[in-house]
């Protein structure tokens, strides 16, 4: 009996043995490949916008976490609202781990509203985690003739944006589709910078961007009243903008409730990095396991509050699942919102 104890004690310790070494030889393999070598961040979207405000930030600290404490840089690549970016990512990107993207969230979202011009899958890549999430808030400059949707549902207001395929444009058009609200569309600009600032100089009434670059790079406009919230899109309101409407408060229509919700789900995924399809799943557990240590890392958080940079994470595979749950969702609101951004920008 005591032998078969024993036996069974050392089998069991040499399993354990085994793991260990396994683990190990899988750490020490992640930690030499990327030892001396360069991980960049890819962005598609110019410098100044809540895009690079993350990406830079992510860069300074990351390095240190990962396994071998490569230099971290940032490239840009902007072009169609992050869409040339995305492609690029997707099909010629490294696919060893020495790249990863932090892109618009509506990735997603714009692969099941528009399958044939998304030249992306984004359930075949892979979050390694988010900094936080984000959301939309449109503004109006202090003496526009529109400032709050009542306004907007009575006097007409030019709306700047930039691609018609970003989430920032898309909002105007949802808004006037589903709502109502008498909006000119008037897209072009090259980044949500350009559109901002052409609300500050008085070429359009509104524009929309994320609630962080608002709050980090239009501070100071912000509280000297230049700019006032009109519509967040949102699934409660954000503690910042307490008086400010969600957008699906402003209909009591079920079909047009869950389009609205769809169309702002993408604000979970927030500002978070992926990998492209076929990175080793060492590499992928490498990376996941230091963003999660750099979003309890003293210098990084310190360094975000000193920005007033907010962050908010998750995990790489909470962020996947809301992947999953945004590809999946039922054809009849995908035709809903479908039907809303086209009528937006047509009529």
């Amino acid at each position: 009996m005591l032998k078969s104890i024993r036996l069974l004690t050392v089998a069991a310790a040499t399993a354990c043995a085994t793991v260990f070494g396994a683990v190990s030889a899988q750490a020490d393999a992640v930690s030499d490949f990327y030892s001396g070598k360069t991980v960049t961040i890819l962005i598609g979207h110019p410098p100044g916008g809540s895009y690079d405000l993350y990406a830079q930030l992510l860069a300074q600290h990351f390095g240190k976490h990962i396994p071998g404490k490569p230099t971290v840089i940032v490239q840009g690549m902007p072009g169609g609202g992050g869409s040339l970016a995305a492609a690029h990512f997707y099909t010629k990107a490294p696919k060893d781990g020495t790249i990863v993207a932090l892109l618009p969230e509506s990735l997603a979202q714009d692969q099941v509203l528009d399958p044939k011009k998304s030249r992306w899958d984004v359930s075949k890549m892979r979050f390694i985690g988010r900094a936080a999430d984000v959301t939309s808030v449109m503004m109006a400059r202090k003496d526009s003739p529109v400032k709050s949707i009542e306004d907007s549902l009575k006097t007409e207001a030019n709306v700047s944006c930039s691609g018609r395929t970003t989430s920032s444009a898309q909002t105007g058009a949802v808004l006037k589709s589903l709502i109502g609200s008498k909006f000119n569309m008037v897209c072009g600009y090259d980044s949500a910078t350009a559109s901002a600032l052409a609300v500050f100089r008085g070429e359009a009434d509104l524009t929309t961007t994320v609630w962080a670059n608002w709050s980090v790079n239009y501070a100071q406009q912000l509280a000297a009243g230049d700019v006032v919230p009109v519509v967040q899109f949102s699934e409660k309101r954000l503690p910042d903008l307490p008086d400010t409407p969600t957008a699906v408060e402003l209909t009591n229509d079920p079909a047009k409730k869950q389009a609205i919700e769809f169309f702002g789900a993408g604000g979970d995924i927030g500002r978070a990095l992926m990998t492209p399809p076929g990175t080793p799943e060492d590499r992928i557990e490498g990376l996941s396991k230091a963003f999660d240590e750099l979003m309890k890392d003293p210098d990084f958080l310190a360094d975000a509050k000193a920005r007033s940079i907010p962050i908010v994470p998750m995990t790489g595979k909470e962020v996947d699942e809301i992947v999953k749950r945004i590809i999946s969702t039922p054809p009849e609101v995908v035709a809903t919102l479908q039907k809303a951004i086209a009528d937006g920008f047509n009529n």
